[in-house]
């Protein structure tokens, strides 16, 4: 299993609207970015594990944790007028992918940004290095097993 870190904005959507969602899955849209799309494809699989990540918001932090239960398939938006459309991408060959992801909990408390970029132990994190600004990024097992530790914790 691989484990994730994925931003949205809250007023957009947040982890409230993917827990309120029919069996509390919903597909992850308007990825417009190579890196991210690699990732999609090359590396997201069925049963991976991602912190759901406010972003945007007065207190951005992890608010929760939900489940990979798709490989990436081609994102419709891209070929749809609105905000995500892009008419380089072609259903034939698409340029833009999107993973189905299912909602597991709300973390206990929001683990804030300040909180993990203070700590020592994450310091090589995605999320905390300068210069990061993906929307999607890997955090490794130890990380992961550090941030649900964090959790339990009273916020700082």
């Amino acid at each position: 299993m691989t484990y994730w870190l994925m931003k949205s904005e809250p007023d957009v959507y947040g982890i409230d609207h993917l827990a309120a969602e029919p069996d509390g899955i919903e597909h992850w849209d308007g990825i417009r970015n190579y890196q991210v799309r690699n990732m999609f494809r090359d590396q997201f699989r069925i049963g991976d594990q991602a912190f759901f990540y406010h972003s945007n918001t007065k207190v951005p932090g992890i608010v929760g944790v939900m489940e990979v239960v798709s490989e990436a398939y081609p994102d419709h938006t891209a070929f749809e007028p609105g905000k995500y459309y892009d008419p380089k991408s072609d259903p034939d060959n698409p340029r833009w992918l999107m993973v189905d992801v299912r909602y597991l909990r709300h973390t206990r408390r929001v683990i804030t940004l300040a909180e993990l970029k203070a700590d020592p132990a994450l310091s090589d994190m995605a999320l905390v290095r300068r210069g990061n600004r993906l929307s999607v990024m890997p955090v490794t097992n130890d990380q992961w097993a550090h941030i649900l530790e964090m959790e339990k914790r009273d916020a700082e």
